[in-house]
């Protein structure tokens, strides 16, 4: 029996791959997660064989979960499920330990054809991604990787841009409707991610980026 946990921030996704895993006789889920920390809580209890992780997810990425997981369960083996088909991201996720890629344009069959891949201790690409370069990735792994930027959730860019614009914590946290804690939860998280020290810093790079005046403001 493969034993498998689900993350993804969206319910309904998360209950259509349940619903879809649930009716192979081999499987079984045995837990769920709606952010990346939660993930990695789940994977320290339960220490599932397979962990379907979305490539976007709130407080962590699944990228970041995938890195992470080797210390909070080492023998899991990490699955991303994603809408990016273009090299970098694919890169990113085998360079950070990952054992498969799906898109989410794929079949039902195929994500279950890349558990059992995975689980059996081959590595897994959607069959639209070339499978010739598997090698290629893995090899070119120290000289590319995507850009930091996509890594934020839209909270995090939202925080991100009113921050450059100067509003303090209090302000951002009064503009988006949120607590003063989750404002500096996101904001921590983006400096992380972006290599920012301070507000001098999320300035310069909210300028070069261009970002301070694109980007719209939509409140939950």
């Amino acid at each position: 029996m493969i034993t498998i946990v689900i993350a993804d921030d969206h319910l309904i996704v998360r209950q259509g791959l349940r619903a879809l895993l649930d009716a192979e006789t081999d499987f079984m889920v045995v837990g769920e997660a709606g952010n990346g920390q939660e993930a990695l809580e789940i994977l320290e209890k339960l220490q599932p064989d397979i962990l379907v992780a979305d490539l976007t997810m709130p407080i962590l990425s699944g990228i970041e979960i995938t890195q992470k997981s080797k210390q909070f369960s080492p023998n899991t083996r990490v699955i991303i499920l994603s809408m990016h088909s273009n090299e970098p991201y694919v890169l990113e996720a085998l360079r950070n330990g990952a054992w498969g890629y799906v898109l989410k344009t794929s079949s039902a069959t195929e994500l279950t054809l890349a558990i059992h891949t995975v689980a059996e201790g081959q590595r897994f690409l959607s069959t639209s991604l070339s499978k010739m370069v598997i090698d290629s990735y893995i090899s070119k792994s120290r000289e590319a990787s995507i850009d930091p930027y996509d890594t934020l959730t839209r909270r995090e860019r939202e925080v991100l841009c009113l921050a450059a614009e100067g509003l303090n914590n209090a302000e951002i946290a009064t503009h988006l409707s949120i607590s003063l804690t989750t404002v500096m939860t996101h904001r921590n998280n983006l400096m992380r991610k972006l290599d920012l020290h301070n507000q001098t810093d999320i300035v310069y790079y909210a300028l070069h980026r261009g970002i301070i005046n694109n980007l719209h403001i939509h409140n939950n």
